[in-house]
């Protein structure tokens, strides 16, 4: 493939990515064939998108006057509605068939459902309450700015790690693009991750990776173990404990 033929695979790549994970508006695609598995190198750079509107949100409210708890909860009430709630959904549905479904085939299809039960309430709230509580800790704008960003690309690698590594739960849905997605994609990926968490300095690229690391493989291991693989559903839920994860590691080295 030619270079320029190569930068726009990769454009289209990223063209995708921002359409599947965001609300943004990317245009149409023109390539039909691709799958959201190619994409998967870009999610983390779709993650800035999301995490940089974060940003100028809690931005804008601080310099309003807001104190910083509502500052924090606009700030993330942004990038979900960016998200249209995508990875909230996953965490919910995950927790409402793993909470409520007796064997593997009843959980799988809890999940399927779009309605929500109390485990997912719950789970979405754990999840909204434990960052929005993270920001206001760090109240410091200097900070929080960079781990919203930073934060926002790094949850989105392990995406593509565990699309990669674990088998589909079903013989349908999201599951199959990991047919479509290679080692060096999640190389990438994770690179990524790390990159856009640099501002925030080596100990913190290091502990956050720790947690997210951490995290996300406490979801694939009880995914696993309770419906046999991963799902859209799970790989939502890998974004949400592991931004969860990485408050945390930044709250521990930077407060």
């Amino acid at each position: 493939m030619s270079r320029p033929g190569w930068i726009m695979a990769r454009l289209a790549e990223l063209q995708l990515a921002i359409i599947f994970l965001t609300r943004l508006p990317a245009g149409r695609m023109r390539d039909g064939s691709l799958s959201i598995g190619a994409s998967a190198w870009a999610w983390p750079v779709a993650g800035v998108f999301v995490g940089g509107i974060s940003a100028l949100i809690y931005a804008a409210a601080w310099g309003l006057g807001l104190p910083a708890g509502p500052s924090a909860v606009l700030a993330l009430g942004a990038g979900i509605l960016v998200c249209g709630g995508l990875h909230e959904d996953g965490f919910a549905d995950l927790a409402d068939g793993c909470g409520g479904g007796r064997d593997r085939a009843q959980k799988l299809e809890i999940m399927r459902d779009s309605r929500i039960g109390a485990y997912g309430v719950l789970a979405v709230i754990f999840s909204f309450g434990l960052r929005a509580s993270a920001i206001t800790s760090l109240s410091d704008p200097l900070l929080v700015i960079p781990c919203l960003i930073g934060v926002a690309a790094a949850s989105r690698a392990p995406m593509a790690v565990w699309l990669y590594l674990l088998p589909a739960a079903r013989e349908d849905g999201l599951g199959h693009s990991s047919k479509q997605i290679n080692g060096m994609a999640v190389i990438v990926a994770i690179t990524f991750g790390c990159i856009f968490l640099l501002p925030l300095g080596g100990i913190a690229v290091l502990s956050v990776a720790i947690a997210v690391a951490i995290g996300s493989g406490a979801v694939a291991a009880f995914a696993v173990r309770q419906i046999g693989g991963q799902t859209g559903d799970v790989l939502g839920a890998v974004q949400q404990v592991s931004e969860v994860a990485a408050w945390i590691a930044c709250l521990a080295v930077l407060v």
